[in-house]
């Protein structure tokens, strides 16, 4: 499975972003889970939200009420709706997904939430 995330780029506190990521290749019509995680500089890669097939969600603490994660099977691509950003969201976010032959990481995009 390949993986091409986009969507990054530097936003003002307050604003917003939306992420995507899109699947292809071997295996890519075998997804389950679909997911965002990130990590800042000196800290461990989080996981932010998560969402499978059946399009069950689940979200970190810190992004509830802000994120919303969505996924289009038909075009095997995952979306992360981020609003109300700030600064603590600076982060390189990875997709992720999972199909029962293994996990694949995307490429990292950056956020960069800053005035």
């Amino acid at each position: 499975v390949q993986l091409q995330a986009s969507g990054g780029g530097l936003v003002q506190p307050g604003g917003s972003l939306r992420l995507s990521c899109a699947a292809s290749g071997r295996n890519s019509g075998s997804i389950n889970y679909m997911g965002w995680h990130r990590q800042a500089p000196g800290n461990q890669r989080e996981s932010v939200a998560s969402i499978l097939k059946n399009g069950y969600t689940n979200y970190a603490d810190s992004v509830k009420g802000r994120f919303t994660i969505s996924r289009d099977n038909a075009n095997r691509a995952v979306y992360l709706q981020m609003n109300s950003l700030s600064p603590e969201d600076t982060s390189v976010y990875y997709c992720l997904v999972r199909t029962p032959y293994g996990a694949y990481w995307g490429q990292g995009t950056l956020v960069t939430v800053s005035s």
